[in-house]
């Protein structure tokens, strides 16, 4: 199986890179997969934060920008970066330098880079499965009311369809561009149909539903602030609905003209996914939100009944549905249902996909173990990375099925911390990589990383101080993401300390030995 001279093969043109990147974001998927998260969010006062839903998206998009920005100039400056991304630009902006002084950090920032980007990749695959799971199970019971659907059945779905993505990835990328069109072709098609249901019916009222019943009075409140810390606590969830766009740069190796295609893949991505597909859609959600939304005993209303729902939005598509298209909710909920299906397989692939190549990378460069590294004969793809990934996909996702809401959140919780703090060290080495060169702008090259290293940071900041403080299940989740985050540090550190006894290789160098190293001695990427 293993293959020590095949490679991997350019054969991704701009448009397969960007669909890759788009499936990753998935907006037809998190619409449907993160609501109840979002609606179920409270403040240390017990108060919803589910008002600044929207303007959290907003500060999330504008957070991923800035990063989005970063890793364009970085990947224009190192189109060599094969399938490394974030860990060869780590490396290489301190070994580009000429002062050892400088260059004796090559080797502990690729690694803390490395780490975060594990933290990462190697969680939301997890999490996504998790949401499979969930989904699957909301389907059957909507078939099949009455059935009860025992903890480990739901264990079970949550390990097929690990399983299933791991084949897929196997066989490579090709196969995998093919897929990402197709569901990003799905999956935006169903997103306009609901989003238009949803704003058709506010403004047609067909259940003359009273003015003061609505969760927002009108439109202008969606997109107002109602309060400072709860909209950053919704960003700090809302990051995990945009990440994606930086996977283009995972693909260096496998693109046909990675200089040129993958910058543009990176803004492209970001911008059609987050800036149109989910403004749009988490808005039409709001704004049709109200008391006529209930749960299925009539206990609950509005957004009480959507933080209590496994699937509000399936719940809301059955309950517009309904009204809007002559009783066909049922049908209207079973399509957008299967969408979203398709689009978690997607997002699933392409995160296992760049999660992959990024330990395929380290393990190339002897910072993870060797067998890490092998590509499959056929397909040259890191199959046993892949197989890895599965199997620790399928531990999360089971995890997240047998927690409820608490586990789900803390799971993506912890998902998105490794992307704050992977989406700050970028910022930082993008300023690192360029600043003393002849290429450096000020705006492009410190100002805007700047701004995103900040920008990042604060959200570090908000998971920490407002998830603890807000006490009840939001804090409980913030405990799981950082338990889950600090075991991967010291398992992470443990290796990079035993392993670097082992070889005798210091983890930082003295800048006089750092001087010896060539500039062009960056991670073995393939």
């Amino acid at each position: 199986m293993s293959a020590t001279g095949t490679e991997m093969k350019r054969t991704l043109g701009l448009t397969g890179i960007t669909m890759n990147a788009m499936a990753l974001i998935a907006p037809g998927a998190f619409l449907w997969i993160t609501f109840q998260v979002q609606a179920a969010n409270v403040n240390a006062a017990g108060a919803s934060t589910a008002a600044d839903m929207w303007t959290g998206i907003v500060v999330a998009l504008l957070v991923a920008m800035l990063t989005a920005l970063s890793f364009a100039q970085l990947a224009r400056k190192y189109p060599n970066a094969g399938s490394g991304s974030a860990y060869y630009f780590a490396e290489k902006a301190f070994l580009d330098k000429s002062s050892g002084k400088h260059r004796r950090w090559a080797r502990l920032a690729k690694f803390v880079t490395g780490w975060a980007a594990h933290l990462f990749y190697w969680v939301y695959p997890g999490v996504m499965v998790a949401f499979m799971a969930t989904l699957v199970i909301y389907i059957i019971k909507a078939f099949a009311p009455g059935i009860a659907i025992s903890l480990p059945i739901q264990i079970l779905i949550a390990c097929a369809f690990s399983a299933m993505v791991g084949l897929i990835a196997v066989r490579g990328i090709n196969g995998s561009t093919t897929v990402s069109i197709i569901i990003n072709v799905i999956q935006l098609t169903a997103l306009v149909v609901f989003s238009i249901l949803a704003i058709s019916f506010r403004v047609r009222n067909p259940l003359h539903v009273p003015a003061d019943a609505w969760l927002h009075p009108n439109a202008s409140s969606i997109v107002m602030p109602h309060n400072l810390m709860g909209m950053l606590f919704q960003s700090s969830i809302a990051i995990l609905i945009l990440v994606g766009f930086e996977s283009s740069t995972a693909f260096a190796a496998e693109a046909k003209n990675p200089r040129r295609d993958i910058p543009i893949a990176v803004i492209i991505s970001l911008l059609v996914q987050g800036l149109f597909a989910y403004l749009f859609e988490y808005f039409a959600a709001n704004y049709a939100l109200g008391d006529w939304f209930m749960s299925a005993d009539g206990t609950l209303k509005g957004l009480a009944a959507a933080a209590a729902s496994g699937a509000p939005i399936g719940d809301m598509a059955i309950m517009l549905g309904n009204t809007m298209l002559s009783g066909n909710g049922f049908a209207l909920m079973v399509v957008l249902a299967l969408t979203v299906a398709i689009a978690i397989l997607g997002t699933t692939l392409s995160a296992m996909n760049t999660g992959v190549r990024i330990t395929f990378a380290m393990a190339q460069d002897k910072e993870m173990p060797g067998i890490l590294g092998l590509l499959h004969a056929k397909y040259a793809t890191p199959y046993v990375g892949v197989l890895l990934m599965v199997i620790i996909s399928a531990v999360i996702g089971s995890i997240g099925v047998a927690g409820g809401v608490v586990a789900l959140t803390g799971i993506t919780l912890a998902s998105n911390l490794g992307t704050f703090i992977l989406y700050g060290l970028i910022c930082l080495i993008t300023i690192v990589a360029f600043i003393g060169t002849p290429e450096f702008r000020v705006i492009k090259h410190a100002l805007i990383p700047f701004l995103g290293f900040i920008s990042n940071l604060g959200m570090v900041l908000v998971i920490f101080v407002v998830g603890i403080n807000s006490g009840g299940t939001t804090a409980s989740a913030t405990y799981l993401a950082l338990g889950i985050a600090g075991l991967w540090l010291v398992v992470s550190f443990a290796y990079l300390f035993i392993s670097s006894r082992a070889k005798g290789v210091a983890i930082v160098p003295k800048a006089a030995a750092a001087e010896q190293v060539p500039a062009d001695s960056g991670a073995k990427v393939g």
